[in-house]
This record gives structure tokens, sequence and C-alpha cells, in this order.
């Protein structure tokens, strides 16, 4: 399998892509997918965010100045910013991004877990990485089928999404269904749709995933100054006192009273001089 051939079928899916896209049922799903994104972008600030692919902006909504899109050759870009590269291999620096949307690209790829991992390499710490997603046990309602042209890799479930986020440290913050169509009830696929968003019906066309990255518990150390149990004397703490040494005497006794003394001395002195006499 060569690099040219990988290259030519990612090429070919992205203008299969773009066909559903443009084509009546896609644009519906495209507005369904933008309204259910809206309120996670309108307030999320930032310098650079990109999408993953096959659709139109689907993000534009948020206030973040500059937007990147991607296609895989540069006869495919459609507009000046577009980052054209393997999405496996994004020439981009590790958390550079405050928005990275990967749009249905994972049913499309050869390699969908290196995309995602590469999507969460350069997402920041304070992003958000959005994935949508083709449900596998959605009803068929204008949706691509499986198994067919460009989605025919396997479809997968937020559940097992979740096992590869937590693998690059990534969580699940919230996941949201829409697309609630159904073919042969077209009139009513607006309140469908309005009753499946306001209770999350897990029973959309495509879902929308939600993920940030994990943060590390972190537990503060508080330090404790150290308290002494009972009362403790100079000389324990190395604080002793230097007492001056009191002057011996010679004729006192250990055992005398200090008001002896005097007394002691005046009877000395007598002696000595009787003797020198």
């Amino acid at each position: 399998m060569s690099i040219t051939s990988t290259q030519q079928r990612l090429a070919d899916a992205v203008r299969r892509g773009r066909q559903f896209w443009d084509s009546g049922p896609g644009a519906a799903l495209w507005r369904a997918e933008r309204a259910c994104l809206g309120p996670h972008c309108e307030h999320r600030h930032g310098v650079l965010s990109l999408q993953l692919g096959m659709a139109p902006l689907i993000s534009d909504m948020s206030p973040i100045r500059h937007t990147l899109e991607w296609a895989p050759s540069a006869a495919l870009a459609r507009q000046s910013n577009t980052l054209v590269c393997a999405p496996e291999r994004l020439p981009l620096a590790d958390d550079s991004l405050d928005l990275t949307v990967v749009h249905h690209l994972l049913e499309a790829v050869e390699r969908p877990h290196q995309v995602l991992q590469e999507a969460a390499r350069v997402t920041r710490a304070d992003g958000r990485l959005v994935v949508f997603g083709w449900h596998p046990y959605a009803p068929a309602g204008g949706a691509p089928r499986r198994h067919q042209p460009p989605w025919q890799q396997p479809w997968r479930t937020p559940r097992r999404l979740r096992d590869w986020l937590e693998f690059v440290d990534f969580e699940i913050e919230r996941v949201d269904y829409c697309g609630f169509r159904l073919p042969w009830r077209s009139a009513r696929n607006r309140c469908l749709e309005t009753f499946g968003r306001r209770y999350n019906v897990p029973l959309g066309q495509a879902y929308l995933l939600i993920a940030r990255r994990r943060a590390l518990p972190v537990q503060p150390i508080t330090l404790r100054e150290p308290k002494l149990v009972g009362a403790k004397s100079g000389a324990w703490l190395g604080l002793a006192r230097h007492h001056p040494q009191a002057p011996t005497r010679d004729v006192a006794s250990a055992g005398d009273p200090p008001s002896a003394w005097p007394l002691q001395e005046a009877a000395t002195r007598r002696v000595e001089s009787s003797r020198s006499a």
C-alpha cells in the first residue's frame, strides 16, 4: 500500500463527502449539527481553531479569531487558510489550538485512532476537542449508509471513543445527539428534531462529542509548625543560661546557713591574731 494510493483514496472520499453535504439531506443535517454545536462554541474565545472534515465550516459562530480548514491535497483546498496535509500528521505544534473539530472523518480514514490522537495533541489544555460521528444504531432517515463510500470504515459509538480518548488523557465532557429524521415523516422532522434535542434521545443520525484534557488531581501540602508538648526548660531547647559561680568559702562548711558566716569569719580573725602575738 503506497502513500500515493492512500492519498488518492482519501481525496476521493473527500469529494464524495462534499457531494453529500451539498445535497438536500446533507445540508439539513449540517444545519442541525450547527445548531447543536452553537451553545458550546458561542462563548469560547481563543486565537486558532481547526476543522478536519468534508463539510463546510461548522464552527463559524465561535468568537475564535482565526479558523483553519483542512484538505488532503491542494486541489481540494477551498480557501486560502486551508491546511493541506495528512490528517494523522498535522504540521502544528503541541497545544496550539483552542478548538479542534473532527467532523465525520473517523469513519472515512484508514487509521482513525491516529487521527484522533493527532487532534488531541494539538488541542490546548484549556481547549476543547469536538468529534462528530455517525450513530451506528440510528434509524435510516437521510443519513448515508454504512459500509459505503465515503464512510465505509466502522462506525463507533461514543463509548468506544471514550476508551480512545482516555489513552490520550482526554475525558468526555458531554455527548449530544442530533439529526432526528424519518423519511416517511418529512413534514414532522422539525418537531422531531426539537423533541430529540430537548431530551437528548440517543437515536439521532449523528452525535456530538465534546472532550477536554483530563486534569490531574493535585493535593496541596500544608506545612505545620512543630508544637511543644508540655513545658520544657531552656536547656532542653538549647538555650541554657550562664550563671556566674558564687565565690567559695574556705571556713564555712557546707552545712552552715549563710547567716552564720560573719561570726565564723570574726572568730577566725581572733585566732590568727593571737597566734601572731
